[in-house]
């Protein structure tokens, strides 16, 4: 089975990539031409969404690095204890919706401290695979249609993502805990 598995893994982009060009030739469809003009397209909306990503990265660098974080993980903490969440997980609840990347630097500067197994380190597992990085998501969906009022959509998006960290919290306590 395990075989089976890997060889399908291997071959199915390049036949996925072969049956579309196929269907493609055999409806008489300008193949390239429909590459060429997909590529523009691509490239167009990515000229388009740049300002709103380069805004929010910014947002998020300062964000990180002026202090405010920490800040808001002191602010947090006490919260956080009456109900067991360990604060270590704190910042990778806070982070994840903001930058799927830093969000990765946070979950594996856990698992070198406390381990992949420990409660906190499943925790954080848990979060990130749980979680969106929404605010990246709707800049780029927003960004990309020329949305320019997007807090409905941006509260509802962190709200699912507090849901999310609540629900990742009691799945933790009912499997590791």
């Amino acid at each position: 089975m395990t075989a089976a598995v890997h060889t399908f893994s291997r071959w199915a982009v390049p036949l996925l990539l072969l049956g579309i060009t196929s269907y493609g030739l055999s409806r008489r469809v300008p193949i390239y031409e429909c590459f060429v003009e997909g590529a523009k397209e691509g490239w167009h909306t990515t000229l388009r969404i740049l300002p709103y990503l380069i805004g929010m990265l910014v947002a998020i660098q300062v964000f990180q690095h002026s202090g405010a974080l920490s800040q808001l993980i002191r602010v947090l903490t006490p919260l956080t204890n009456r109900v067991g969440f360990p604060p270590e997980a704190l910042p990778m609840a806070l982070i994840r919706p903001l930058s799927g990347s830093g969000s990765l630097a946070f979950l594996a500067q856990i698992f070198s401290s406390h381990g992949p197994d420990s409660f906190i380190g499943r925790l954080a597992a848990i979060v990130m695979g749980s979680t969106e990085t929404s605010l990246y998501v709707v800049t780029v969906y927003a960004g990309s249609i020329g949305l320019k009022r997007v807090r409905h959509t941006l509260a509802a998006a962190l709200l699912t993502d507090l849901a999310a960290v609540i629900i990742s919290f009691y799945v933790a306590l009912w499997f590791f805990a």
